[in-house]
């Protein structure tokens, strides 16, 4: 049987997850990586995305995370992010209002005081919760 790791994931208002990992995949920077006991360490950034890890049971699990950090050493990740939800904390209802506002903002180009690097990045954070939520059309 192989070891498990660690994860925890956290951020600056809570701790999300704190569970032992067969794998542990997550959105780096310079794209998707995994990591199972015994991995090299090595510090990344992260992207907007889904951690995807594999509990110590044997049962698929997802966590939404937008931005921060990830630190892989042989027996833990630790992913500090600017913000993360479990899947089934996802409120889809909140997700697509968000979305449509990200749109909204993104087609009203004549507005000079919208933030379309903002706008932006909050229409990725609602695309990825819808997917995860599974309310994707």
């Amino acid at each position: 049987m192989a070891e498990n790791i660690r994860l925890e994931v956290v951020t600056p208002e809570k701790q999300v997850v704190n569970d032992l990992a067969q794998i542990v995949m997550a959105p780096g920077s310079m794209g998707e990586f995994g990591v199972l006991a015994g991995h090299t360490p090595f510090m990344t950034s992260l992207n907007t995305g889904a951690i995807h890890y594999r509990d110590e049971n044997g049962k698929d699990q997802y966590v939404f995370v937008s931005g921060g950090f990830a630190e892989a050493l042989p027996d833990k990740v630790t992913v500090l992010a600017e913000s993360a939800e479990r899947m089934a904390d996802i409120d889809l209802e909140r997700a697509r209002s968000a979305l449509a506002r990200a749109e909204n903002r993104l087609e009203d180009r004549s507005r000079e005081n919208v933030d379309f690097a903002r706008a932006k990045a909050a229409l990725e954070r609602a695309l990825v919760r819808i997917k995860l939520a599974g309310g994707a059309s």
